[in-house]
């Protein structure tokens, strides 16, 4: 048995998981509309932490999160040689290194914490979070580590910005997953961990149980999605078939949601074809906004979350059906028997990901 636990977020939403599980029980948004943030100065929506020095984000955010997943859990496995850290993101300190991203951070990470293994990176567009998670899954069974820790971290730079309104795919008022009106993505930046291991003594709380979770590439288009929801569908559909659940027995999907006109769309069609369309589904976009190589993990913290609490919580920003296929979306917060949730993503190049998670 792999068992997951020992989540974590800091977001423009909090310093906590507590405290960003309150703003989304609130429905609270961490997007607001920064000035002179776009291309041409123009005001644009992000959920941005605005308290964070911009020199060095990404490494920051990278150490406080681990020092908060260090109290969850037994401190002594943090600098275990059967414990590695593996950091999810699309870019990484861009915004301070355009020619190496990545090791400068990942460099301070291990001098910080006296971790025994070099870091592993994985930067696989939208679904790096889900992919790393289940990464960290399959390194646990296949014995080459005991613990894995998660670190899913974005931040909002200019490359990334100005490519997505290059691309006419940022929404000028605050997204709105799978709504009629919906006009493209709120970009936002965070950092989240969850921690997979094959002990359950090393968590402070009690874990939930993580199943095997699949990818899958249907390579339709550099930048659009499937038409027919092909990936989506093949990543889910193995991922229930390795574990022999069926669709019946999920309580919950925590869908990728972009509130893209395409985006929202595809993953309509491919739940639909899984015959999937009357559970219950949300989209966690409109509150931390798209987060890219986080969102996978952050949004795998919040769903922990509803499951511990059994609460649904609402898709921000919902209010009439958008897409050709109709989903059963949370349009407000309710109790809820949570016990099996599916988490999916999807991304540039055909990417998607699933995983499953239950309570024990």
């Amino acid at each position: 048995m792999t068992y997951i636990g020992a989540e974590e977020i800091v977001s423009p939403l909090g310093q906590s998981i507590r405290e960003n599980f309150q703003s989304v029980c609130e429905n609270r948004s961490g997007i607001s509309l920064v000035p002179h943030a776009g291309f041409n100065q123009e005001a644009i929506h992000l959920s941005k932490i605005t308290d964070l020095s911009s020199s060095n984000k990404f490494e920051t955010l990278l150490i406080d999160t681990l020092s908060k997943v260090a109290k969850r859990i037994d401190p002594a496995r943090i600098t275990s040689k059967k414990t590695l850290v593996i950091v999810s993101s699309t870019k990484g300190g861009l915004d301070r290194n355009i020619k190496d991203p990545f090791a400068p951070s990942l460099t301070s990470l291990v001098k910080h914490f006296g971790l025994a293994n070099e870091p592993l990176v994985v930067s696989n567009a939208c679904i790096s979070g889900v992919l790393a998670i289940n990464a960290a899954n399959n390194f646990i069974k296949a014995g080459l580590y005991d613990h894995v820790i998660v670190l899913g971290c974005d931040v909002i730079s200019d490359f990334v910005l100005f490519g997505f309104q290059s691309l006419f795919a940022v929404s000028a008022t605050p997204c709105t997953p799978f709504d009629l009106n919906r006009s493209g993505i709120s970009l936002g930046e965070g950092c989240a961990a969850v921690v997979v291991s094959n002990t359950p003594e090393i968590f402070k709380n009690k874990p939930l149980g993580l199943y095997s979770g699949t990818s899958a590439n249907d390579a339709n288009h550099i930048s659009g999605p499937s038409r027919t929801g092909e990936g989506l569908y093949r990543s889910v559909k193995r991922t229930l078939e390795l574990n022999k659940m069926s669709f019946g027995e999920i309580d919950f999907i925590s869908a990728h949601g972009t509130a893209t006109v395409f985006n929202d769309e595809m993953e309509a069609i491919a739940f639909d074809r899984l015959n999937m369309a009357d559970i219950p589904i949300n989209s966690l976009k409109g509150y931390f906004g798209h987060t890219l190589g986080a969102a996978g993990v952050i949004e795998t913290a919040i769903s922990m979350q509803m499951m511990r609490h059994n609460m649904l919580i609402k898709s921000l920003g919902y209010s009439e059906t958008g897409t050709s296929k109709s989903l059963n979306i949370t349009t407000g917060n309710k109790s809820s028997e949570l016990n099996t949730i599916l988490k999916t993503a999807s991304g540039f190049g055909g990417c998607n990901a699933s995983l499953v998670f239950r309570k024990l």
